[in-house]
């Protein structure tokens, strides 16, 4: 009787050990993807939900098809899929969540599609506290500087920037606040601890054109895989950002792809040709002519309209958004699953620890 019970024990603990393992196993499709979601001015915790041109289908993926509304946010990272001509506009409501940005995202994010967006606010375009990434699509990102002080403005800010694909991105960012520095592309650690491993942008075959008073791109180094810098003539990563030829700070960036740079090669601007006319076909480049202050034009990739701002303070005084505590991870361009590594090692631990005590229940 004895024996009988105690065998029947030792199967009920396997069968425990066994649906414990199992569970813990498949808890890495949960770890990723963003936590919450603000988009139109409500808060939403869970996927599943979706309103006029928008459509968040699962933790770490939201579509947008025809979407014009106010600032989208997200706590986590996000694949963000574009049909159609979108706009997001940051919004004017005290109580939104998210101000002084068209889009926020604190994480990885990816843009990607056949679609559009275009993202205006105060302070920033596009933020992203990691990498963006933009893929194929066609972005124009726009800061206008409103009633904003001693902060960085620009198009774009993100930790690290890649653009791919084809892509296209127009990023500006302007402002006469007191102490306002204004940026095209804005790339920055955030305190997120990437070191010389963060800020730097990577632009392969596609197009970028950056213009901001204090720096068309700000950014501590990159790459460029077939493609060239058309703006500035000689143009290269500089310490802080993209300098001309004389190693000045160049307020206006252009970067075309060059057909004749093998796919897999990769140039720092040194070998750039010296005249800057000399460049693929007009309609293949979002940009083209000579040198300016502000974004080219390009029926391809039109800039975006002048927004009118209605507020009637006269002073912002608001603490960046960039300054928000988060835990430290390391950014790459690839928008890794964060905590995937910890699962996998916790679960192989955990396997071995059911393997022993099942061996231990059998020797009971």
């Amino acid at each position: 009787m004895f024996a009988a019970k105690s065998h029947t024990s030792r199967h009920y603990i396997a069968i425990v050990v066994m649906a414990c393992l199992c569970v813990l196993l498949g808890g890495p499709s949960y770890a990723a993807g963003a936590e919450s979601l603000i988009i139109a001015g409500a808060t939403y915790c869970e996927p599943g939900v979706s309103g006029p041109g928008w459509a968040w289908t699962d933790a770490d993926h939201l579509e947008l098809n025809g979407y014009a509304g106010e600032a989208i946010g997200a706590d986590g990272d996000l694949v963000l899929t574009l049909a159609g001509q979108n706009s997001v506009t940051e919004s004017h409501a005290p109580d939104a969540g998210i101000t002084l940005f068209g889009m926020e995202v604190w994480g990885n994010l990816t843009l990607r599609g056949t679609g559009t967006l275009t993202a205006t606010g105060s302070q920033c375009g596009i933020h992203a506290s990691q990498a963006l990434v933009v893929d194929g699509c066609t972005v124009d990102a726009r800061a206008d500087g409103a009633d904003i002080t001693d902060e960085a403005v620009a198009g774009v800010i993100a930790g690290d920037m890649a653009v791919r694909g084809g892509g296209r991105v127009i990023a500006a960012g302007a402002g006469s606040g007191a102490g306002v520095r204004a940026y095209g592309v804005y790339l920055q650690d955030a305190g997120l601890g990437d070191g010389a491993a963060g800020c730097r942008l990577s632009v392969d075959a596609s197009w970028l054109d950056a213009a901001g008073a204090d720096g068309g791109v700000a950014c501590t180094g990159g790459s460029l895989v077939s493609a060239r810098f058309v703006t500035p003539a000689g143009g290269a990563f500089g310490a802080s950002s993209v300098v001309d030829a004389s190693g000045a700070v160049a307020p206006h960036v252009v970067v075309e792809p060059d057909v004749a740079t093998p796919s897999t090669g990769e140039t720092d601007g040194g070998e750039v040709p010296g005249d800057s006319t000399d460049k693929s076909p007009a309609n293949a480049t979002p940009a083209a002519g000579e040198p300016t202050t502000g974004p080219t034009a390009n029926p391809a990739l039109k800039p975006a309209a002048a927004t009118t701002k209605t507020k009637t303070t006269a002073t912002k005084t608001t603490v960046a958004k960039t300054t928000k505590p988060k835990t430290a991870t390391t950014t790459t361009a690839t928008l890794p699953k964060t905590g995937e590594n910890c699962w996998i090692a916790a679960s192989v631990a955990l396997l071995l620890l059911g393997t022993v005590l099942l061996v231990a229940v059998r020797r009971c």
